[in-house]
Order: C-alpha cells, then sequence, then structure tokens
C-alpha cells in the first residue's frame, strides 16, 4: 500500500511541474501507445519526492525520452524509484 501511495504523490507531483522540464511523466494509459525505450533506476538518502522526479527528468533527458512512466518506489530513510522511459 506504501508503494501505491508513493507512486500516486509523485504522479500528482510531476503534474504540477506546469511543464518546466523537458521531460512529461505519463501514467500507463498514456503510455499505451509510446514506443519504450528502457528504464532508469534513481535512489537517494534523506531526499524529497521532488529531487526524485528531478533525478528522474535528468536521466530521461539523457537518455533522450520525451516522457516516463514511475513503475516502482519505495519510501523510508532511503528511497529509489525506476521509470519506464518512452520516445
Amino acid at each position: 500500500m506504501k508503494i501505491k501511495t508513493t507512486v500516486a504523490a509523485l504522479s500528482i507531483l510531476s503534474v504540477l511541474s506546469f511543464g518546466a522540464l523537458a521531460a512529461d511523466s505519463i501514467n500507463a494509459d498514456q503510455a499505451v501507445n509510446r514506443q519504450s525505450l528502457g528504464t532508469v533506476s534513481v535512489g537517494a538518502v534523506g531526499s524529497s519526492p521532488m529531487d526524485m522526479h528531478d533525478m528522474l527528468n535528468q536521466k530521461a533527458q539523457e537518455q533522450g525520452a520525451s516522457s516516463y512512466r514511475v513503475i516502482e518506489a519505495r519510501t523510508g530513510d532511503q528511497w529509489h524509484a525506476t521509470a519506464e522511459l518512452y520516445k
């Protein structure tokens, strides 16, 4: 249940970015018609969900992705997230 709450929070936070970043966070329905470029993972100690969003966005940009979808997230003192990248 904690993972679902975290993913939901990340989705909401990503919508609030107002397009300031190049890669968009998308949901599963939006990903259906997009071409996957693979996955990326990020993690850190003692940072915020916005930091996780920024790190995922940066990795997506580095890989040439226009969007990404969080497929796994864990929180706590050390957090970790995995996202699928899309063209």
